[in-house]
């Protein structure tokens, strides 16, 4: 039997599309039937079906190819983890057409700091959501305070920002 390649894609929200990924798997030379999907599931969680099949279907020589790092893991034990099963179960891993070979030192090392860069830009993420919701809590105090709605707030802020830009360029200008 012929190795066979089998495609994963990943999209954390149901507003994403799952498009571009799998056209890209396709233009890898993954078969429409061997692409396997997560939608509406974040990478930080690890039980996933689409991925938990996509692993299922992987034998022996096969290769697992996936767009982005950041699709399969956002964090480096997770990364880890299923590059450890799939090297223990002779499956190759090609991360958006380029092979990782576990086996030799350079490899692991590419493979690493990719990984640590997923789990950075999902640190950067839930940090951006956490001060967003804080912005939004404090702004629905403020226009309640005045009895405005949010968008009038939202406004305002805006218009300051514009006008404190402004001052910030004429001043460098000088």
């Amino acid at each position: 039997m012929s190795a066979l390649l089998v495609g994963y894609a990943r999209c954390s929200t149901d507003g994403q599309d799952l498009t571009a990924q799998r056209d890209a798997l396709l233009g890898l030379g993954v078969g429409a039937d061997r692409i396997y999907v997560d939608h509406g599931l974040t990478g930080a969680n690890r039980e996933r079906p689409g991925l938990r099949e996509a692993l299922a279907a992987c034998r022996a020589g096969d290769t697992l190819v996936v767009t982005k790092l950041d699709r399969l893991a956002r964090s480096l034990p997770d990364a880890r983890a299923i590059a450890d099963e799939l090297t223990t179960r002779r499956i190759s891993l090609s991360l958006g057409g380029s092979d990782y070979d576990p086996t030799h030192a350079v490899g692991r090392l590419l493979f690493n700091v990719l990984a640590m860069v997923a789990e950075f830009e999902s640190d950067l993420i839930r940090l951006r959501t956490r001060e967003g919701m804080k912005v939004a809590h404090r702004t629905a105090e403020i226009a309640e305070l005045f009895g405005v709605g949010r968008s009038t707030v939202y406004r305002a802020i805006e218009r300051q920002r514009v006008e404190t830009s402004a001052d910030s360029e004429e001043t460098a200008m000088r």
